[in-house]
């Protein structure tokens, strides 16, 4: 009873009570609404003061969205006239390659027509000598023997032509026979072509008044040709009936 009375006593009442403080209840759904509502509010407020200072300082997303749509156009056109360029330049480049080739092909046709017309005035005025020397001469003679040195190494082409005269209008038949001069390791050698044991079937030759042998042989690479000279053979005959050389 006497703590009762004593608590009682501790307490102030009336003027000089302690203040009361009373606070309404909120559920924590409530709360968290308005601060989702807040925090909603600051966003927008920040992103309206962003989009106000890019406009202010010149920015406007919906104008520059439509330039860099032209600018994606432009380009886009920019980089088909660019490839039809490429196109245009590939296609001008191959007609000139062509061209270009055409035009070198005719050239090297134009220079074999004129070493070949070269060679017919040559043999038309050897021709007309012979005619004139055909009653009295009948010799076997080599006219314009050449020999040059082949794309392919050791390997050499020849041209000649062959005459008879004469008043007698026979069939000459023989061979030829090529006797090549070269220079090997330091020493000088000698090579008949074609030799004893060989057939000598694309030496052979048969013609009444001319004959044009034109045809190629082979020596060692490493061999250097000094000089050729040519004999023509009557068949049944073991002297040549003309020879003649040529020095490389």
């Amino acid at each position: 009873m006497s703590r009762l009375l004593r608590r009682l006593r501790s307490h102030r009442f009336g003027v000089a009570a302690p203040r009361l403080t009373v606070r309404p209840h909120l559920a924590w759904q409530w709360r968290a609404l308005g601060w989702a509502a807040l925090v909603s509010l600051s966003v927008a407020a920040g992103l309206w003061i962003h989009e106000e200072g890019r406009r202010i300082a010149g920015y406007d997303a919906s104008r520059t969205g439509v330039q860099l749509t032209e600018l994606r156009a432009k380009s886009e056109r920019l980089e088909q006239e660019a490839a039809r360029l490429r196109a245009l330049t590939s296609t001008s480049e191959s007609s000139l390659r062509i061209e270009r080739t055409t035009l070198e092909k005719l050239s090297q046709q134009v220079k074999q027509l004129e070493a070949e017309n070269g060679r017919l005035r040559e043999d038309l005025a050897l021709f007309e000598n012979l005619a004139a020397k055909a009653r009295t001469d009948d010799r076997v003679a080599v006219h314009r023997f050449k020999v040059q040195g082949d794309v392919v190494p050791g390997e050499y082409r020849y041209w000649l032509l062959v005459t008879q005269g004469g008043e007698r209008d026979r069939e000459f038949q023989g061979r030829l026979q090529f006797v090549v001069s070269y220079r090997q390791d330091g020493r000088d050698g000698v090579l008949t072509l074609p030799d004893d044991r060989a057939d000598g079937g694309t030496f052979r030759v048969a013609f009444k008044r001319f004959y044009r042998a034109e045809g190629s042989f082979r020596v060692d690479p490493k061999a250097q040709v000094m000089g050729v000279q040519v004999r023509v053979f009557e068949q049944g005959a073991s002297q040549p009936r003309a020879t003649q050389s040529v020095a490389l």
